[in-house]
């Protein structure tokens, strides 16, 4: 990104200009943690990025839209129905949801810090290894009361722990097979392509599914945590 706050600029039709070559598609490797940030060039490049008319995998919008604080607000009463206007569509959609509160919620800490294990904290952050479970719940939560600083519960969200069923797998690693308990997670993959207001292309593109061990709290696949696993309905 410092490279691109350095090389880039954007002509006056919004093409951005890297180094002298035209760029179409911006596909973001980096830029999703505060560490890929690190100077004020990083953010001047964001914003040049996003100025431009170059496709952005994801915009900043987008991206906004995967964090937890988001979620967290679809979550709560009547905000749904801004979006989607079939009832029947709106209450399954809600069925999904695991409860989602924000740290101002004093009553949900009190309760969280009083049964940890029923809750997880999570951070606006993706990828796995971020998250907060158990015992380490009360004592962030506790740590974060005493500091009172509302830019740090701001960072959290708590959110309702899922406790899916699992069942006997065998696992093979280093040409080894294990057999264990394990449980998996399927994600939807969708396509989404807009020019400002105009939605171009919105539908479902595939599937991932991801299986873990079941004493293990994280499940990232790339964190190492979770393999690739293929759906078998029975």
């Amino acid at each position: 990104m410092a490279e691109i706050d350095k090389e880039g600029e954007i002509q006056p039709d919004g093409t951005l200009l890297v180094g002298g070559h035209a760029i179409a598609v911006i596909y973001f490797r980096a830029g999703y943690a505060p560490t890929d940030y690190p100077s004020e060039a990083e953010w001047r490049a964001r914003l040049l990025m996003e100025r431009s008319s170059a496709i952005k995998c994801p915009s900043i919008s987008y991206h906004l839209t995967g964090t937890k604080k988001i979620q967290q607000e679809l979550a709560k009463p009547d905000v749904l129905e801004k979006f989607l206007d079939n009832k029947e569509d709106i209450a399954k959609l809600r069925k999904c949801f695991a409860g989602l509160w924000s740290l101002d919620d004093a009553d949900i800490v009190d309760t969280a810090i009083e049964k940890p294990h029923l809750f997880v904290m999570k951070p606006q952050r993706e990828g796995g290894g971020n998250n907060i479970y158990g015992d380490d719940v009360r004592e962030a939560l506790l740590r974060l009361r005493k500091d009172g600083k509302e830019e740090q519960n701001a960072a959290y969200i708590l959110m309702q722990r899922i406790f899916p069923t699992d069942s006997a797998t065998f696992l093979v690693r280093d040409g080894i097979c294990h057999k264990d308990h394990a449980i998996s997670e399927l994600g939807i993959y969708g396509t989404y392509l807009r020019k400002k207001d105009k939605v171009i292309v919105n539908e479902k593109s595939g599937y991932l599914m991801r299986t873990k061990v079941s004493s293990s709290n994280e499940g990232g696949v790339a964190a190492g945590f979770a393999v690739l696993d293929s759906i078998y309905l029975t």
